[in-house]
C-alpha cells in the first residue's frame, strides 16, 4: 500500500542515506559548523548522529531542510 507523495521531497529517502551524503558533500567539520550538534563535531559517526536525530526531532528538522536546501533536486 504505498502511495506517492509530490510535494514530499524527503519520500523514500532514509535518515541514513540523508547523513551520509551531507557527509560526502560536507565533511563533518563543515557539516558542524552548518548544524552545531554534538554528533556531529565531537567523534562523529553515522551511528551516532543517526541515534541523536532519531530522538531529536528539531534537530531532524534542521538536517533534514539542510539536505533539501543542499541537493535540491525539483
Amino acid at each position: 500500500m504505498s502511495q506517492t507523495q509530490p510535494n514530499n521531497p524527503l519520500h523514500g529517502i532514509t535518515l541514513k542515506k540523508i547523513v551520509e551524503e551531507l557527509v560526502e558533500h560536507y565533511g563533518w567539520d563543515a557539516l558542524g559548523d552548518q548544524i552545531n550538534i554534538r554528533s556531529f563535531t565531537h567523534d562523529p559517526s553515522v551511528k551516532s548522529s543517526l541515534k541523536f536525530l532519531r530522538r531529536t526531532p528539531w534537530a531532524r528538522t534542521k538536517v533534514e531542510n539542510l539536505y533539501i536546501e543542499t541537493f535540491d533536486r525539483s
